[in-house]
């Protein structure tokens, strides 16, 4: 029976895989887009949509928990700050997984995991003038 087992190995100890995933997800906060593959990208997208979470919530105990596995600091407070106020309105699917093909050495699939930015283009349409009839 699997019951109670969830996420995939990805091939690497447990220790491993969850500095791996704080990693990543510190990276993925810092630059809002990045290069890896299918997998880990499927990993990272239930981690990084909790994180986002937690911002939203915006209480100490959230940003204890989100600080405890998020490495930079200043990622935190981007978290708590700039992507909670972007996704306040979003009821999650906070980001999106594009498949770009095979990677050159070992043709492992591969994938770009970004945030989704449909708020900012609602702003960008909110702000150009309306069309005279």
């Amino acid at each position: 029976m699997g019951q109670g087992k969830f996420g995939s190995k990805l091939g690497r100890t447990t220790s491993h895989r969850k500095a791996m995933l704080r990693t990543m997800v510190t990276s993925f906060l810092k630059y809002e887009k990045i290069k890896t593959t299918d997998l880990k990208a499927k990993e990272l997208k239930k981690v990084a949509e909790k994180m986002i979470t937690l911002g939203k919530r915006g209480d100490l105990h959230a940003r204890r928990q989100a600080a405890a596995f998020v490495r930079e600091r200043e990622m935190v407070g981007k978290l708590f700050g700039e992507l909670s106020d972007r996704y306040r309105e979003r009821c999650g699917g906070y980001t999106r997984i594009v498949k770009t093909g095979y990677r050159a050495g070992d043709n492992a699939p591969m994938s770009i995991i970004e945030f989704v930015r449909d708020a900012e283009v609602e702003k960008a349409k909110k702000k150009s003038p309306a069309p005279k009839k």
